[in-house]
């Protein structure tokens, strides 16, 4: 056989063997999303409630105006125990300092929380206010060292809730001068969110 014939044997047997690689189609590992490969599914991991009071209690420093009121939080049921059907007591206590300092007193008029459950989907329908009103005038003397001492108690919400934002409100008289019988209102908020259990 001439040696022409050879390579031109040689080069026909190459384009059919090409040609029948091309006919394999695309490795797997190149398909894309129309391809038979699977793709891997994503799970949502539900987000963490926030829990204010995981560590037992918390301590916030709220200003109003001249006033600073430091205020200690915490409850007597233990957190595994905070479930959508249980009343749920929450405790605070109180005390103020003013600036400056030039000898006038602080007074507590009006406390009040607010408890609003929530669901994954978002809030529900707010617990019915509770209100602690001063019944001496022209209010509780919480100018440090005299403190207030008080407990809400948070009652039972839908079972689907998830969590419950506890709204807090202070109001506070300060005289206008050490020796005034006139008075000056400032208010302090506060939100405390505690996650409930199943």
């Amino acid at each position: 056989m001439r040696r022409w014939d050879r390579f031109a044997g040689v080069v026909m047997i190459s384009l059919v063997g090409m040609a029948a690689l091309a006919g394999c189609g695309p490795a797997p590992w190149e398909e894309g999303a129309g391809g038979s490969t699977p793709t891997p599914t994503s799970t949502t991991v539900p987000t963490p409630v926030p829990n204010d009071l995981s560590g037992g209690a918390t301590q916030r420093q709220l200003a109003a105006g001249a006033v600073t009121a430091t205020i200690d939080y915490w409850s007597t049921l233990s957190m595994d125990e905070w479930t959508a059907e249980a009343i749920k007591p929450v405790s605070i206590s109180l005390i103020t300092t003013v600036t400056p300092d030039d000898g006038q007193k602080v007074y507590l008029q009006r406390a009040t929380m607010t408890a609003v459950p929530s669901s994954p989907t978002g809030a529900l329908d707010a617990l019915a206010p509770q209100v602690d009103s001063s019944t001496v005038s022209p209010g509780y003397l919480v100018l440090d060292p005299y403190s207030y001492s008080q407990t809400f108690n948070v009652g039972p919400v839908p079972a689907e809730a998830t969590y419950v934002t506890l709204q807090f409100s202070y109001d506070f008289l300060v005289q206008t001068t050490p020796t005034s019988s006139e008075y000056a209102k400032q208010t302090a908020t506060d939100t405390l969110t505690v996650a409930l259990t199943d």
